[in-house]
């Protein structure tokens, strides 16, 4: 069947193309930051997969990402370990000082043999000789004797041998056969390069590390006197293969996998978060996509990444920011309503999906006293006395919340808005969180207490309501005779409460909610029941993510 475009059509297919062109050039090869930071390691430890690798090349990664081998080895486990006098213990582990027991020394100080040598086979040869290994350092190859635990010791065998001491380097990294003292390599990432291991032999060669399977290659980051960072370099398909069957149960409907599978490469492509950081793109945890290789992969999973490949979501032309959330509880939300800043394709809307089945842990309840409460606000660096009433304040046409306010029992009030509205329940001593945007709270006035409000422009708050006159729930005005009673605000009508009655009793203040996450996006859940209901990847696309383009 032919098919004609029109001048219109054909010029945002060109857009959507130059876009891919543009991006795809760059991204195509991912960097995700496995541990850095505070997790960075002493010592990394890589193996083959079994039967599917035959050792390692040793190298960097260019500025486009592309390896640079410098050398090779056969061995199928190997060690990344800070430079220095590495101890080995009877278990095989690696640390930077004596352990209790039995343990071996691979020492930091080497004799370097004279000059440098043009090649990583020329520099192992000579070093080959006396049982050495070839070093990297600032572009050029030298070749190394021995370990030694300090400078007189290696100063000493350098007579015999006629060479220099190599002192330790803080940024040096020492490639060994894991759990023996011998050294295979060593690198020093002075500068901008920085260590990368290949793995050898199946053409897609799968490596442990840390009780994970990866695809790709690795890179060891050192910076100046630090521990290493580890990096999977990997490429956009395999990385979201690492993705899908932990975001999303691999077992799912393909469909809803599918859908799962052009986010996630979408979220990847779009995203260098990391990048000026720690020089990596993307990280490991939630705080990008959890990603955690290949063990939990599925045939359904891989093959969802396999039909959508290449396939991402645009707006206008440009990746979109496709975020999404494990379940909405009815209804997504505005992106300007939870972050701020208005995204058109991120438009809440009524989800008449997730209903339709069941969801684990869909509704939650948790409770919190006055004190609890007023703790976890004030570690958070709010200025609030001790909590007397919290309610919903404002909530969007969508029926999520969108403000909160807390009252204490001095008459202030502290309102809270979007994300936070959820986020500032979130405490790990009372190991107690609000999941979702939608929700209710029971236990307070549900209004603003007569001491947080003001009267005709009055410079001061009332201390009561005695002598006030009010709006009684049927609209009579009249002077307030201890009833319930209510004040016109900007967002509606509020019952008023005198401070004294807004302290719960019982167990405190209990809020009750539908969903999981930010509400944002796609939910993962609505996915689930819209493939099971039988629509496709981009009808799912599409209802959450509003006016996109999938190419």
């Amino acid at each position: 069947m032919k098919r004609f475009w029109t001048a219109a059509a054909l010029g945002a297919l060109l857009v959507c193309l130059t876009c891919v062109s543009a991006f795809g050039a760059v991204n195509d090869i991912l960097k995700v930051g496995l541990r850095y930071g505070s997790d960075a390691l002493y010592s990394a430890n890589l193996e083959n997969y079994t039967g599917n690798g035959s050792g390692y090349s040793f190298g960097y990664f260019d500025e486009g990402r592309g390896f640079v081998p410098l050398g090779s080895t056969s061995y199928t486990t190997v060690s990344m370990t800070q430079d220095g006098n590495i101890y080995v213990a009877s278990d095989g582990t690696y640390s930077s000082t004596a352990p209790s027991g039995a343990f071996s020394v691979i020492g930091g100080y080497h004799v370097q043999l004279p000059g440098s040598y043009p090649s990583y086979e020329s520099a192992q040869s000579a070093a080959g000789a006396y049982d050495g290994f070839a070093a990297y350092v600032g572009g050029s190859f030298y070749a190394r004797v021995g370990s030694y635990s300090s400078y007189g010791e290696a100063q000493s065998a350098a007579a015999s041998y006629g060479g220099d001491v190599a002192e330790p380097s803080s940024t040096g990294v020492s490639v060994t056969v894991t759990g023996t003292s011998k050294i295979l390599f060593q690198f020093d990432c002075y500068g901008a390069r920085s260590l990368g291991i290949r793995p050898e032999g199946a053409a897609n060669p799968i490596t442990w590390f840390k009780g994970y399977r990866y695809y790709g290659a690795f890179e060891y980051q050192r910076v100046t006197g630090g521990r290493i960072n580890v990096i999977n370099v990997v490429s956009l398909d395999d990385y979201v293969k690492g993705v899908i069957p932990y975001e999303m149960s691999g077992d799912w409907p393909l469909e809803a996998l599918k859908a799962q599978a052009v986010c996630a490469r979408t979220y990847g492509a779009r995203t260098t978060k990391h990048l000026g950081s720690y020089g990596f793109d993307l990280c490991s945890g939630t705080d990008c996509q959890v990603y955690r290789g290949t063990a939990s992969a599925t045939s359904n999973s891989n093959r969802a990444v396999e039909e959508t490949a290449g396939q991402c979501l645009y707006y206008n032309g440009s990746y979109i920011d496709a975020v999404y959330h494990a379940s909405d509880g009815g209804a997504t939300e505005d992106a300007a309503n939870v972050w701020g800043g208005d995204t058109a394709y991120l438009i809440g809307k009524q989800d008449p999906y997730e209903g339709t089945i069941s969801i684990p842990n869909y509704q939650y309840t948790v409770t919190y006293t006055p004190s609890q409460l007023t703790s976890i606000l004030q570690a958070k660096g709010y200025s609030i006395g001790t909590i007397v009433n919290v309610y919903v304040s404002e909530r969007t046409n969508m029926g999520n919340v969108c403000k909160v306010t807390f009252v204490d029992s001095s008459g202030k009030d502290l309102t809270v808005s979007r994300e936070t509205c959820r986020t500032v329940f979130y405490s790990s001593t009372y190991n107690k969180s609000v999941r979702s945007m939608r929700f209710d709270i029971a236990g307070g006035s549900g209004g603003a207490p007569a001491s947080g409000c003001y009267v005709n422009n009055a410079s001061t708050r009332l201390s009561s309501l005695s002598g006030a006159y009010t709006i009684s729930g049927d609209g009579t005005v009249g002077r307030y005779s201890g009833e319930s009673a209510y004040v016109i605000t900007s967002s509606g009508t509020s019952r008023l409460a005198s401070s004294a009655s807004s302290v719960p009793s019982g167990e405190g203040f209990t809020i009750t909610g539908t969903g999981n996450g930010h509400n944002v996006g796609m939910s993962q859940y609505g996915a689930k029941a819209m493939a099971e209901q039988g629509y496709r990847c981009e009808d799912i696309l599409q209802f959450y993510y509003t006016g996109v383009s999938i190419w």
